[in-house]
């Protein structure tokens, strides 16, 4: 049996070498991992998220923004599904700044990572004050919110709000899934 072992990269050698490459890959600590495509349920919960987040936002500090610019979190590179900041945007830059609230619709290629890796590297990332993981096939989300030195998470489910202090919004669960039928959450 034969393994085959990567050189480890730096997060600022990465970071070099993806700016020449047509895909986006996330930095785990050590190398690249392409990001492949998603579903098309995915791909709805995500855009309508950003869609109610910016229409619920206007004209504020804060902006929503779709998983197609990366965060740099604990070393690492991630593209989350949507993420929120409340810093100035350089506009020419592919990394936000600073980011409040992040996003993860849950597949199951990603699932262990958003679970535990990525919840580790938000937590980990003082900027970051909430992290809520998305359910794809029901109505649910898991939602990790810093209270202090605390990282407290709770699940909703239905029709529950899916409150956002850090930002002023509220948004009803279920208007995420709008269109998608899913099977019932449990009680």
């Amino acid at each position: 049996m034969s393994a085959s072992l990567r050189s480890p990269m730096t997060l600022e050698a990465f970071l070099a070498w993806e700016r020449q490459r047509d895909m986006r890959y996330e930095f785990d600590g050590a190398g690249p991992l392409a990001m492949t495509g998603g579903s098309l349920a995915h791909s709805m919960i995500a855009t309508r998220l950003v869609r109610l987040l910016e229409d619920r936002l206007g004209n504020g500090p804060c902006r929503a923004l779709r998983g197609d610019v990366k965060i740099v979190v604990a070393g690492r590179v991630r593209y989350p599904d949507a993420v929120v900041t409340c810093s100035p945007l350089d506009l020419s830059a592919d990394i936000i700044p600073e980011p409040v609230v992040v996003f993860e619709v849950i597949s199951p290629s990603t699932a262990g990572t958003d679970r535990i890796a990525k919840n580790e590297e938000y937590r980990a990332t003082p900027s970051i004050r909430r992290y809520v993981l998305l359910e794809l096939t029901t109505i649910a989300a898991a939602v990790f919110e810093r209270r202090g030195d605390d990282w407290i998470g709770h699940l909703l489910t239905g029709d529950r709000p899916l409150a956002l202090p850090e930002i002023a919004v509220e948004l009803r669960l279920s208007d995420l899934y709008d269109g998608l039928t899913f099977t019932p959450p449990l009680p």
